[in-house]
């Protein structure tokens, strides 16, 4: 029986732990995605995920905060997010972040900020003397300083993601745009001639031979004419009619 019972055990962790593995690189790639939009290093985005919450959606702490950066609700609501959903909160996470880097300008106060608030590190002008804090930066810093050594396999799939996404915007827009076709091809179709379906024209012009000749005679002969239509209108047309010479 206790041996039925540890197969069965198993089976299940074997049959979750890919499902959670591939759950974990869909998460890393998104946070790599936002971070490289709003323009914060991926590599200490993914260092305060890994730190905050293990890339675990569903973390939550004792002192509220849920989610894979552990985004108190109250902060993602002034920020007009919602930290129960992931990309919510992977979004909210980053700004967040960003926000204090712009506030103190560094790396160790902003991630201090991040866990004690920003009100504490204005008041030391330092990491606030709190082990839980110090353990965090430290950790953090540790996290961030192997990434950049050894860069995460999300990184390299997410920027290939963003430039095929980059790549396919191009070629929308670029069967979007109306093809202009310059050159000799323009100026042979505005050479064609469309002539009007004029039913019932009647012109009669006798004896008029068209062949090459080596110089153009400067005469010139004008005469009016009459031409009948299909509507029985007569109208009068100035014909102009040069003759070469031969």
């Amino acid at each position: 029986m206790k041996k039925l019972l540890l197969f069965t055990i198993m089976l299940v962790a074997l049959c979750f732990t890919p499902a959670q593995a591939a759950d974990v690189n869909s998460i890393k790639v998104s946070i790599v995605k936002h971070a490289i939009e709003l323009g914060v290093d991926p590599a200490i985005a993914l260092s305060i995920a890994r730190t905050e919450s293990g890339f675990n959606h569903n973390a939550r702490s004792s002192h509220g905060a849920v989610g894979v950066f552990q985004l108190m609700p109250s902060t993602a609501r002034r920020m007009g997010l919602n930290p129960y959903l992931l990309n919510d909160n992977i979004k909210g996470g980053i700004l967040y972040y960003k926000s204090m880097y712009k506030m103190f300008g560094s790396v160790e106060l902003a991630l201090a900020a991040y866990n004690a608030g920003p009100g504490n590190v204005k008041r030391y002008q330092a990491v606030p003397p709190y082990a839980e804090t110090k353990r965090f930066v430290s950790k953090i810093m540790t996290d961030y300083n192997y990434y950049k050594k050894n860069s995460d396999p999300a990184i390299s799939t997410a920027k290939a993601a963003i430039a095929q996404q980059a790549a396919a915007k191009q070629q929308a827009v670029a069967k979007a745009q109306p093809v202009q076709t310059k050159g000799p091809e323009t100026v042979k179709a505005a050479q064609v001639e469309v002539k009007p379906m004029i039913p019932a024209t009647t012109l009669s012009i006798a004896n008029m031979r068209m062949q090459q000749a080596p110089e153009l005679a400067k005469v010139k002969n004008i005469k009016t004419i009459k031409v009948e239509v299909a509507d029985d209108t007569p109208i009068e047309l100035e014909v102009e009619a040069k003759s070469l010479a031969i």
